[in-house]
């Protein structure tokens, strides 16, 4: 269950009740007070603002409880995290100011004039005089939004503005929100193509599998930006970058590693063709329906793809039925389905990524003492997998060198770069990711995916550092 913050306004009549007893309501009922402010003291009454830590499911019991205790009035109830979002999360401000008619001619009329007129015989030029070089549009149609499924635009534009903060605020990249109202694929990538003039890249956020395979395969093909769809390429590099880690603890290798991925959509693809490159050499794809076979039909395309790779394996059967003597299990697909029987046919030194949210495969409590290196996609366990080491720091190093698309070996230097910033001191079983905070990482990122556009011809621009 999630856990929240919430702000109680609260009277209290000194002769009736005791802070005491407002405290031992809110324990009782299952809140943590955090924090205390008296906003009006008094010899008869008193008012304070109460911080509470809860669990989500917790605040209707809490607010009752306090409500049916004489003495105590309840004045008002704020959860924090609506509290951040009252009128969104991000703004736009002008780099400089217009304070008078001089500078108003530069940037408008009529000195504008000649920027239109040297971007219109160069084109190129749009990179160096607008925002174009530093501005990605964070685009959904809000099918496939967190854990919540398809909510709609509207829903999902929290998410949006979210990921444009840690955009701005991680690698000072410009990015905005744009919420489309179709799921029709083909209006979609029209859409895109037709508003991507203004924008140095195109990060795509939580549409739908199948069709998110077709929009950004399209889109990398008819644009000359880089196109990114966070929930394929995203998870898979950081799985990556821990595992590339993991491996080292437990001292194995990737070639010759039996890897078992469960949940095939978006991420789950993308993952198994990273884990491919990285040079995995038995791999078990596995969906709904059970395995993914090699020499198996399927029309899902990308299905398909994995059913020619050499590496994939040609034993059907359920996640149950394959998992013994499995070395790593990698999980994208729902809560509950794997369960402590399975993990321990694994085999020795095991390697479970739990990631589903916000219940994982497996209870962690339950799994830890029976596998090497557990890691999930919540911030409340150790070894969180989570995309925002990986977007940042990617389009960061593409705007700077001007990329026209991020293709694999990008991927790829980009999952090492993060496991890198783990030094061989600090690496153990609770720390092969680093934190999402760590400020090594989006620079390390940034220069490893410059130094893969620069060796793969997909760089347009040399930056300074790299000349």
């Amino acid at each position: 269950m999630a856990q929240t913050s919430i702000i109680l306004r609260v009277e209290l009549y000194h002769d009736k009740v005791t802070f005491g007893d407002v405290a031992g309501v809110i324990s009782h009922a299952g809140g943590d007070i955090t924090s205390i402010d008296v906003i009006r003291p008094g010899k008869e009454s008193s008012i304070r603002d109460i911080t509470v830590d809860i669990m989500e499911s917790a605040e209707g019991q809490i607010v009752e409880s306090l409500k049916q205790h004489e003495g105590i009035k309840v004045i008002n109830v704020s959860d924090r995290t609506f509290l951040v979002h009252l009128g969104g999360k991000i703004e736009i401000n002008p780099r400089l100011p217009i304070k008078n008619r001089d500078d108003l001619s530069r940037v408008y009329t009529p000195g504008v004039a000649r920027i239109c007129k040297a971007i219109h015989e160069q084109p190129e030029k749009a990179f160096s005089l607008s925002i174009k070089r530093n501005t990605v549009a964070v685009i959904s149609d809000g099918t496939a939004v967190l854990g919540l499924g398809d909510i709609g635009p509207l829903a999902a534009a929290p998410v949006m503005e979210g990921k444009a903060m840690l955009f701005k605020q991680l690698a000072n990249v410009d990015a905005f929100p744009i919420c489309l109202d179709t799921k029709d694929t083909e209006e979609i990538i029209r859409t895109i193509k037709i508003i991507s003039p203004i924008f140095g890249g195109i990060n795509l956020e939580d549409i739908s599998s199948p069709r998110c395979f077709e929009i950004e395969t399209r889109l990398v093909q008819e644009l000359d930006i880089p196109v990114f769809h966070d929930d394929q390429h995203g998870t898979a590099i950081v799985v990556i970058a821990g595992l590339l880690n993991a491996l080292k603890v437990v001292g194995k290798n990737m070639e010759s590693i039996r890897v078992i991925v469960n949940g095939i959509g978006a991420a789950g693809v993308s993952i198994c063709k990273m884990l491919i490159n990285a040079g995995v050499t038995r791999l078990v794809p596995v969906d709904l329906e059970g395995a993914i076979v090699r020499g198996g039909k399927y029309s899902q395309p990308m299905w398909q793809w994995l059913a020619e790779q050499p590496q994939v394996e040609s034993i059907a059967g359920s996640l149950n039925d394959l998992i013994k003597g499995a070395d790593v299990f990698i999980g994208v697909s729902q809560g509950g389905v794997l369960k402590i029987e399975a993990v321990k046919q694994m085999a020795a030194d095991r390697i479970v990524f739990a990631m589903a949210n916000p219940h994982p495969e497996i209870d962690p409590d339950e799994a830890l003492p029976h596998v090497r290196v557990f890691a999930t996609g919540r911030s409340d366990y150790p070894n969180q997998i989570n995309n925002v080491l990986v977007f940042p720091g990617i389009f960061r190093g593409a705007l700077d060198c001007r990329a026209s698309q991020i293709n694999e070996p990008m991927k790829l230097a980009a999952s090492k770069a993060i496991a890198s910033v783990v030094t061989e001191s600090e690496l153990n079983e609770n720390y092969i990711i680093p934190s999402i905070f760590n400020e090594q990482v989006v620079a390390k990122v940034r220069n490893a995916i410059i130094e893969a556009a620069i060796l793969t011809g997909t760089a347009r621009r040399i930056p300074k550092d790299f000349r």
